[in-house]
């Protein structure tokens, strides 16, 4: 008696003719296809925290044109800038916080941005814009402009900050890419140091010798939004806007970067272009905010950390929360200053590095514990 033929099997492993236990959600031809529910609910969620950082920097926003050494009530900050007036505190709020409030929401967008794409390039997780020796370059820049060319304004600091930065990323990335292997994290990350070190001794140096100069510059070395007006908002932003432009031009290189090089290059992505233009676009961001403020210390490092807690890993929703995350710490950090030693006020980039201090020993001791 011939043996039964075996019962065929399908592609998913279950024989012909037995029932095919289809995963909830899953479309009911069995096709394997994933079940369109989870990337929607995926997507919904980083809207959902999208339009709560948009919420929160207009709070921030609207906190830091009512609060300081006179405090204006909210309906006294929108009838000054809906309908202008003359009163005490109109002037305050148009003349001096709305100026300096636009400069914090772009600087604070600079440097979370300019974070968020340092640490991608180089896959560290607290590769930010001070520690890479790019910021360093934009305040060496700035006592250059001070102690050799005389010029004594913030709106002339903002050129001499700009060309100090592109010399020390240009510097940074040319140590870095020298010999076996190019310009790996590692390397990036030790010429940085590097880089750094150097231009801490040679401001260290200038500051001797110029005596004339420490006064100014170590005002505008500690980073604030204080005495800041129109005129410098109206001279950023555009170099705000170039950056911004050129890092999310790279947002789907630099996910390929974060599984290697080998494996980005396998995907069909340029990797020195990805490093080249998101690199270049770092650096004009770094500029903008150094130049514009100072030296503001850990928003570039500790906001990327915040908004991947939030939408996660892929820069395209990262850099856009970056963009509202940097902005809210900066002005709550400005506006915690200016209320904890009335009628004084604490600088802003102060108040970052007592915030940002315990952020980093947290970060590295969940790292060492995680490793």
């Amino acid at each position: 008696m011939p043996a039964a033929p075996a019962p065929r099997s399908t592609p998913t492993g279950a024989p012909t003719g037995a029932p095919i236990e289809v995963p909830a959600g899953a479309p009911a031809d069995g096709s394997g296809r994933a079940a369109p529910e989870r990337p929607r609910r995926a997507v919904a969620r980083r809207l959902a925290w999208l339009l709560a950082g948009a919420v929160a920097l207009a709070l921030a926003a609207l906190l830091s044109l009512a609060l300081g050494s006179r405090t204006v009530p909210p309906s006294a900050v929108w009838d000054a800038l809906l309908h202008g007036g003359h009163s005490n505190s109109a002037e305050v709020v148009r003349t001096l916080r709305v100026p300096r409030t636009l400069v914090g929401v772009m600087v604070g967008a600079a440097l979370g941005l300019a974070g968020t794409v340092m640490q991608g390039l180089t896959r560290n997780p607290i590769a930010e814009p001070g520690i890479l020796g790019v910021s360093q370059g934009a305040g060496a820049g700035v006592l250059c402009a001070i102690a050799f060319a005389g010029v004594h304004s913030l709106s002339g600091y903002v050129w001499f900050g700009f060309v100090g930065a592109g010399v020390a990323a240009v510097a940074v990335y040319a140590v870095a890419a020298r010999g076996r292997g190019g310009a790996t994290p590692v390397k990036l990350a030790l010429s940085g140091a590097a880089v750094n070190a150097l231009l801490v001794a040679l401001v260290s140096g200038i500051l001797t010798t110029r005596a004339a100069a420490l006064d100014e510059f170590r005002f505008w070395q500690v980073g604030s939004l204080s005495d800041r007006d129109a005129t410098i908002a109206g001279q950023v932003w555009p170099f705000l806007v170039a950056g911004a432009l050129l890092v999310f031009s790279v947002a789907r290189g630099l996910d390929a970067l974060a599984l290697g090089d080998d494996m980005a290059r396998g995907l069909g992505q340029r990797v020195a272009a990805v490093r080249i233009v998101g690199g270049l676009g770092a650096t004009v961001l770094t500029g903008t905010g150094v130049a514009a403020a100072g030296p503001i210390a850990f928003v570039g490092l500790a906001v990327p950390h915040m908004a991947r807690a939030l939408v996660g890993t892929g820069h395209r929703w990262l850099l856009p929360m970056a963009a509202l995350l940097g902005p809210v710490v900066l002005l709550v950090s400005d506006v915690v200053g200016r209320l904890v030693m009335p009628p004084g006020e604490v600088p802003a980039g102060v108040m970052t590095a007592l915030v940002g201090a315990p952020f980093l020993v947290a970060l590295v001791r969940r790292r060492a514990v995680a490793a």
